[in-house]
Order: C-alpha cells, then structure tokens, then sequence
C-alpha cells in the first residue's frame, strides 16, 4: 500500500516543514481558526508543521499548524479597540450617495447603497 501524497512529517521535501495530507495531522497541533475557537492564538510561534490538501481549482492548498502548549490566550477587546471597530464599520455601511446607514455593508461592486443603486440604473 503506498503512503498518502502529502504525507512528509520529516520535511524533507517541503523545505523542512512537517507536511500531513488533509485530518491527518498529530495532536496538539491545531490551524489558526481552530486555536481561535479556544479562545487562543499562536502568540508569536513558529509553525510547527502544515497540512496540505488537492484544490478544486488545481494546485496544493496549506494551512499551517500551531503548537497548543505554546499557544497564548487571546487579547481581550478593550473600549478604545471596540469603539474603533464599530466606526469602521459603520462607515462600511453608510452610501456616499445619500449619506444613510443601509443597514448591511454596501456591495464592492456597486459602491452605493441597493436603492441609489436601483435609482441610477432606472435614470440610465
């Protein structure tokens, strides 16, 4: 039987990062999202393996791994940081065509909120 594609934990063809193919990886490793959701993060570690998996669209895709022992709790949001949050996005949310607050951040592609947009697609 042959060994898994990605499968390398001595690096040794992956510039000396470990490599596991995809829900392979050992324990106490885990991907940024995954610390996240322990309410950690890496806090300055090095990555300590990587997974890689096949892309629909072609090409190899990694996520890398972070050591759980090493990882650090994650800084808690301050008053300064919240009200900084909440102005950035209130300024995604605010057309600059009638300056109100859509509700819903205003789509890239339209740069206005839906009604300006329907306004100036029907007086084209």
């Amino acid at each position: 039987m042959s060994r898994p594609r990605h499968w390398d934990p001595d690096g040794a063809r992956h510039g000396g990062t470990p490599t596991y193919p995809w829900r392979m990886a050992p324990r106490g490793l885990f991907t940024r999202r995954q610390l996240r959701a322990k309410g950690l993060r890496p806090g300055g570690q090095d990555v300590a393996a990587q997974i890689m998996w096949r892309s629909r669209y072609g090409g190899t895709r990694p996520a890398y791994l972070y050591r759980l022992a090493l990882a650090k709790p994650v800084r808690p949001m301050t008053p300064a940081k919240a009200a900084a949050l909440a102005k950035a996005n209130a300024a995604r949310r605010t057309c600059p065509a009638c300056g109100q607050d859509a509700g819903y951040v205003l789509p890239a592609h339209l740069d206005t909120c839906l009604t300006c947009a329907d306004h100036a697609s029907a007086a084209a």
